[in-house]
């Protein structure tokens, strides 16, 4: 197990970065050594220089995957659904039909109906809708910075990481605010599902089996589900422009309404997707301000580079590891020959530090040019629906923090979530003083 000190500084965080890592001490499937902020890189780049497709063995019942870490080959298989299907599900859980007939959502689908799902949402989160956020997200912002800022010492993530982007999402609900402090709970529990300090029944324990029909197989599900239910007894019929009202009254290109089921999956993936990218992303964004102080001395003295700066936050924080698909018949890829029903794993965060595309790539640089990062994906069809009013929601919130601030300090540790889907920051002690 690796440590979880954080480093402070940049030139702590490159020292340990820099540390060489021999082949045969990279395990991507072994959690605790995802807790410290360094050790995932250290074994991507040894992967994308000594096997950039990499068979990763697992522990029983799983049978391993192709790891792929370079830029390029991750784009290749994200573009090729027809190769790589998603359909086998996203996450490293091998799954059967039946499961796959319970659990899934639009992530675990390719294709018309795909398309047709994703039809029901897409003008909500496009430019035009996003535009019309933008008075509230500011006035948001800032009541969520002055009551931060008020208290000098606070944690990060509870106060303004995870308070931010969860009052935004019960907007797009349309739920009360008083409801948010749920919506994070139950996207912890299951998002956290390899994390003893947040789910209920963790993954890989026998108690899990009794919930293998359950999205992230975790209890909290089954409240999410309940949740929803009710907001859409209440809305069914109605003309509300809420996401939820969209999704019940609202009918697929494909002319296929959601049955109950898809309704239910829809919904979880909303509220969970809803919080986490954009809550990391802001969680890591902030930690590396602190330990490159010079780059956000950059931003306080020429604001106008932040909507650039979103896409290296993106870039550094690569809030999701990395998603999954099956291969659908024997392909050569990176050299190397993958069968059919073989698992392919692509490790967005790996390729967003490929040398071949990023010069330095583990230097955080807020003035980075063509900055070709993956964290929503690669332009597949399954480009993350919500990238824009998650970069709408990062910009603001820094536009809004930075002329705030006159300093800012660790002074605690920084936890991590356990495990090597989502790159979470637990939590984020620091102490400020207002400019």
């Amino acid at each position: 197990m690796t440590s979880a000190t954080t480093p402070t500084t940049a030139a702590e965080l490159r020292a340990r970065l820099d540390e060489p890592l021999p082949l045969d001490q990279v395990d991507l499937t072994d959690l605790d050594r995802f807790g410290d902020g360094v050790t995932p890189w250290r074994m991507f780049r040894t992967l994308r220089r000594a096997d950039p497709v990499h068979w990763q063995p697992e522990a029983a019942p799983n049978s391993g995957f192709w790891a792929v870490t370079r830029h390029a080959d991750i784009a290749r298989v994200d573009r090729d659904a027809e190769t790589f299907t998603s359909t086998r599900f996203v996450n490293l859980e091998e799954v059967d039909d039946d499961q796959i007939g319970k659990r899934a959502s639009l992530l675990e689908l390719d294709g018309v109906r795909h398309r047709a799902l994703r039809s029901l949402l897409q003008r909500q989160f496009g430019r035009s809708t996003v535009d019309r956020y933008a008075d509230f997200l500011r006035g948001l912002t800032a009541r969520t910075l002055d009551a931060a800022l008020a208290k000098g010492s606070f944690d990060f993530v509870a106060e303004v990481s995870a308070d931010f982007p969860i009052n935004v999402l019960a907007r797009l609900l349309d739920v009360p605010p008083e409801d948010n402090r749920k919506l994070i709970d139950w996207g912890n529990r299951i998002i956290g599902n390899t994390d003893p300090d947040y789910a209920d029944v963790l993954l890989h324990s026998a108690e899990s089996e009794k919930y293998r029909d359950l999205p992230f197989r975790s209890p909290a599900s089954l409240e999410v589900f309940a949740y929803g239910r009710e907001l859409a007894r209440q809305r069914r019929g109605g003309d509300g422009t809420d996401l939820v009202s969209r999704l019940v009254n609202g009918t697929p290109r494909d002319g296929v309404p959601l049955s109950a089921r898809d309704f239910d999956n829809y919904f979880l993936l909303l509220v969970v997707a809803g919080n986490e990218t954009t809550r990391h992303t802001i969680s890591h964004a902030m930690l590396a301000l602190v330990q490159h102080p010079e780059q956000l001395a950059r931003l306080q003295q020429d604001p106008a580079l932040i909507p650039a700066a979103v896409e290296e936050f993106l870039r550094w924080a690569s809030p999701v590891y990395h998603f999954r698909r099956t291969a659908t018949r024997d392909v050569e890829l990176g050299g190397r020959r993958i069968r059919e029903g073989d698992k392919v794993v692509m490790w967005y965060a790996s390729g967003n530090r490929d040398e071949e595309v990023f010069g330095d790539p583990d230097r955080f640089d807020v003035t980075r040019a063509h900055n070709d990062h993956l964290a929503f994906g690669k332009g597949s069809p399954h480009l993350c629906l919500g990238n824009l009013l998650a970069r709408t929601e990062i910009r603001i919130m820094f536009e809004e923090l930075i002329p705030r601030l006159s300093s800012i300090r660790l002074t605690g540790e920084v936890p991590r979530v356990r495990s090597n889907f989502v790159n979470g920051i637990k939590r984020l002690p620091v102490e400020v003083t207002p400019a």
